[in-house]
């Protein structure tokens, strides 16, 4: 820490330097980690973020006002993903959070209400997120990891081998990240009835914008609590809710099942301390930021917004396959993976990191991944241009410098 202090001119400044070797999202070479929905939303997340930035969501009597807000952003997400009467939830800090707390719910669900004894298992597809192995590992759990079909989609039946007594949680995603495709939660939902195993739909990808693509027209299959068997759902506001990071929501079917997920303690000198999720200090600026913008874009600006995502998306699905790629399954939402049968498409991946692009790969099969966001409607022309070039340079061998694509 400096002896004294730094004007603030002076480090405002070297921030915007740091920054200039960041990826350059604003222009739309980046097509992961940042969902750009245009200035205008990014006006309102900004405002309304610092008008409650020192305000605390651990404490609902004292600000009221973030209690309200929550409980309206929930009831939103709960009306757009069919939530019966009487389900509930909270806001969390993103994807992971909200996994975690479900699972922590199944968890413990299973073993105060069916008895399960011994470790208790999650059965997922291979598909599925890493934040799944995460509460596994914090929790001790077993995760078993199912094959993926032929279609890149959850194997319902060699799942259903998968479960035994000790199963607390089935998991499907709606979609998933690696390939962006939505997995039979219908079938999913039977099985889960059957074996009277907890179901969990990660939608933290495609809750807040599969039901708008839905009403676009797309031919969106049931995912979400219209599929009886579903218990729970996690659902990230700050992808394609378009929200200020980080915020999520983790979804439950009944108040009783969310009751699970809650931590009560009153064992100790400071009193009763009670917290929905595993944070106990929640940013006010997340809460508030969240209902901002779905109140600023309404239904009718949500629709308008996922139009040019799906758009872009459709228009990107025509462009590489005319240049001899192949989109790996069938997607619906923001996200498209595409491979080459010619080429290594880390290679193409490491051409266009030099035309200052940023996005993501999957790894099984090899393939170029993008999460789009509606200002890449508006260089969707320009990708296709600059991988027409990053292909022909992997082609002629020139390959340049080999770089390594991360993403999450």
């Amino acid at each position: 820490m400096p002896e004294h202090g730094t004007a603030w001119d002076v480090l405002s400044q070297e921030m915007l330097e740091r920054g200039k070797n960041d990826v350059k999202w604003r222009e739309g070479k980046t097509a992961v980690y940042v969902f750009n929905a245009g200035e205008d939303v990014s006006q309102v997340q900004k405002e309304a973020y610092t008008m409650y930035m020192s305000e605390n969501g651990l404490g609902p009597l004292a600000f009221p006002s973030l209690k309200q807000m929550e409980d309206e952003v929930i009831s939103m997400g709960l009306g757009l993903l069919h939530g019966p009467e009487g389900a509930a939830g909270n806001i969390t800090s993103g994807g992971t959070d909200s996994i975690n707390m479900a699972v922590k719910a199944a968890r413990d669900f299973g073993r105060q209400v069916k008895g399960i004894k011994g470790t208790c298992n999650i059965v997922a597809p291979w598909s599925a997120h890493p934040a799944f192995d995460k509460a596994a590992k914090m929790m001790e759990l077993e995760i078993r990891r199912v094959p993926v079909g032929d279609d890149l989609k959850a194997d319902v039946a060699a799942m259903a081998e998968a479960i035994d007594g000790n199963t607390i949680m089935l998991v499907g995603s709606a979609p998933c990240f690696p390939y962006g495709l939505i997995d039979p939660i219908e079938a999913l939902g039977k099985l889960a009835e059957e074996k009277d195993v907890w179901l969990h739909v990660d939608a933290c990808v495609g809750g807040y914008i599969a039901p708008f693509v839905r009403m676009n027209g797309g031919d969106i299959p049931p995912f979400d609590f219209e599929v009886p068997g579903v218990k729970s759902m996690s659902a990230d506001l700050h992808k394609y809710g378009y929200c200020a990071k980080g915020a999520s929501t983790v979804l439950f079917r009944s108040d009783e099942l969310r009751s699970y997920m809650i931590f009560d303690c009153d064992n100790w000198p400071g009193g009763r301390m009670v917290t929905p999720t595993l944070a106990g200090t929640r940013p006010g600026g997340a809460i508030s930021a969240a209902w901002a913008v779905m109140n600023f874009l309404g239904v009718e600006g949500y629709r308008a917004k996922h139009k040019l995502v799906t758009d872009a998306r459709e228009k990107i699905e025509a462009g590489v396959k005319k240049l001899g790629f192949h989109i790996l399954g069938a997607p619906q939402l923001g996200i498209v993976a595409f491979g080459h049968d010619e080429v290594d498409p880390m290679a193409v991946w490491g051409k266009m990191f030099e035309r200052g692009w940023f996005t993501s790969v999957s790894t099984e099969p090899k393939g170029l991944h993008l999460m789009l966001s509606p200002f890449h409607a508006q260089v969707a022309d320009t990708y296709l241009a600059d991988i027409e070039w990053a292909l022909g340079e992997v082609k002629s061998g020139n390959k340049g410098e080999k770089r390594e694509a991360r993403y999450s």
